[in-house]
């Protein structure tokens, strides 16, 4: 394998918040997608290659044509959001809830996302028996100060049921511009209720790290366009303070991030792993396999080193959590992680419009490939809280596990 390979924009998400899957009606009649070719051009049926096509698209032009020629509602025409919406049918048509297009402020939403901001409520959604789930609530969102809890099922927005929602749209239906409202109906334990939301300006950092009881702590929300440069000014803090014998060892706190870019997550796992050591192998029928192999030396070789995950743990954060447990170099404290397998390449195509496109599966080095199994950690605790109330340090029983662990090896 090649070493020295690097993905163009790989990602590998969970909903990212991203937030994922699309569905139209209109269009999905057009079939089976060849992903290497660029969506048909509905007046040139000619300039097609041979290939996995239908011979001809002339149901799908006649409906078209009907459409425009007849639908009563002239005013409820829209030609763009009639294409868009067609290659959404499309690429809907393989079943596959990570591949999806974006519109052009589809795509502007998902970049921000990565980037770390944008307007709303503060959640992280994903897809749980074709139900929209809440992932987690982001810290010092208005979704956590109205309680709300990972694991909710949100069924109606604004009085609007959920069922058959795709991910991107319920986001879009429930961010909205700073000052205004949401009013969500959701499920926690079979019971409904309802919260109204005031929406705000969400700025995500992508880690944040602290010190407490000698312990190093850094919690990283997701790994995004910022990951790598906020990790390289957070590492030499602990190394200094390891190297001094002020601190025990270091928590690495993975709980409910929904993933990101796969390159990041490889790259803070060469932070801890020997030079050549293997991460995670890509593997496809479309693309080059790949080893992604440990190709520098890292800062914090021979901290202890402790990981927290839970179910709200996805993709690349089970890729890191993944690599440091079979190359036995952590601790992992929680629960089982939510199981995502898949990696997705992030094309940009004309006109600002975008394409998330399954490209590949990813294994651990131990051979796993944890697609809707998870990954167990070593030492289960799951936090137990009471009704209405949100995650605190008092309540935090995995947490407190880890810092333990410390306090004993210091002894």
């Amino acid at each position: 394998m090649n070493k020295n390979y690097q993905p163009q924009r790989i990602i590998s998400l969970f909903f990212n918040v991203a937030f994922v899957l699309f569905v139209f009606v209109l269009g999905y009649t057009i079939g089976k997608n060849n992903t290497n070719r660029w969506p048909i051009n509905l007046q040139s049926e000619k300039r097609l290659p041979a290939g996995n096509y239908p011979q001809n698209f002339e149901l799908f032009n006649k409906v078209w044509e009907n459409i425009n020629s007849k639908y009563v509602d002239k005013s409820k025409i829209d030609t763009e959001k009639m294409y868009y919406g067609a290659i959404k049918g499309m690429v809907a048509s393989l079943g596959d809830p990570y591949t999806f297009f974006l519109t052009p402020e589809e795509n502007k939403q998902t970049k921000n996302d990565l980037r770390g901001t944008f307007e709303g409520i503060g959640t992280q959604l994903g897809l749980k028996n074709n139900r929209i789930v809440v992932i987690a609530p982001l810290k010092n969102s208005p979704a956590e100060r109205a309680r709300i809890k990972a694991g909710d099922y949100i069924n109606a927005v604004d009085g609007e049921r959920t069922e058959n929602w795709t991910l991107n749209y319920a986001v879009s239906k429930i961010r909205g511009p700073k000052g205004t409202k949401v009013k969500l109906t959701l499920e926690r334990e079979n019971k409904e209720f309802q919260v109204e939301i005031v929406r705000d300006k969400i700025n995500v950092p992508s880690l944040e790290l602290i010190f407490k009881d000698r312990v190093a702590l850094i919690k990283i929300n997701q790994f995004g366009e910022k990951t790598n440069n906020e990790w390289d000014k957070v590492v030499p803090q602990v190394r200094d303070r390891w190297q001094k014998n002020k601190i025990k060892g270091l928590i690495l706190d993975l709980r409910d991030n929904p993933g990101g870019y796969l390159e990041s997550s490889i790259y803070i796992a060469s932070e801890f792993l020997p030079k050549g050591k293997l991460i995670v192998s890509q593997r496809s029928t479309t693309i080059r396999s790949v080893n992604y192999l440990v190709e520098r030396r890292g800062k914090l070789l021979d901290i202890p080193l402790v990981v927290l995950i839970n179910k709200g743990s996805a993709s690349a954060s089970e890729i890191l959590a993944g690599a440091l447990r079979d190359h036995r170099r952590a601790t992992l404290i929680g629960e089982k992680t939510f199981g995502k397998g898949s990696i997705q390449e992030a094309i940009d195509l004309d006109k600002g419009a975008g394409l998330h496109l399954t490209v590949a599966k990813w294994v651990l080095p131990n051979g796993d490939w944890i697609n809707e199994k998870g990954i167990e950690p070593e030492i289960k605790i799951e936090n137990q809280l009471e009704e209405g109330n949100t995650l605190t340090e008092d309540k935090d029983d995995q947490l407190k596990k880890a810092l333990e662990i410390f306090e004993k090896k210091i002894k």
